[in-house]
């Protein structure tokens, strides 16, 4: 059984490295296009994937980001405000 273990880590890893790919915007994939990075992660897998999440991934830390994490932008909504903050409540009374 524990032969068997690099056998299933590098099977989930290229499992792992053949979705992101898929699920990749063909915009933001970088170095070749989507379709020779799959072929090369499939052929290849220990070189393809180890490739895939050096030169071909997208950089997903500080370039466009959706905000999420700590240190990053905070979308929050504005927070309700009581009827004595509303300038145009008080203008009605």
């Amino acid at each position: 059984m524990i032969r068997l273990l690099p056998w299933l880590l590098l099977l989930a890893v290229t499992v792992y490295a053949v979705i992101d790919c898929i699920q990749t915007d063909d915009a933001q994939v970088r170095g070749l296009p989507k379709l020779l990075w799959l072929l090369l992660i499939l052929l290849f897998p220990i070189v393809g994937t180890i490739a895939w999440f050096i030169a071909g991934r997208p950089q997903r830390g500080n370039a466009g980001g959706q905000g999420r994490g700590p240190g990053g932008p905070s979308h929050r909504p504005p927070a309700p405000r009581g009827p004595d903050d509303d300038p145009d409540f008080l203008r009605r009374l």
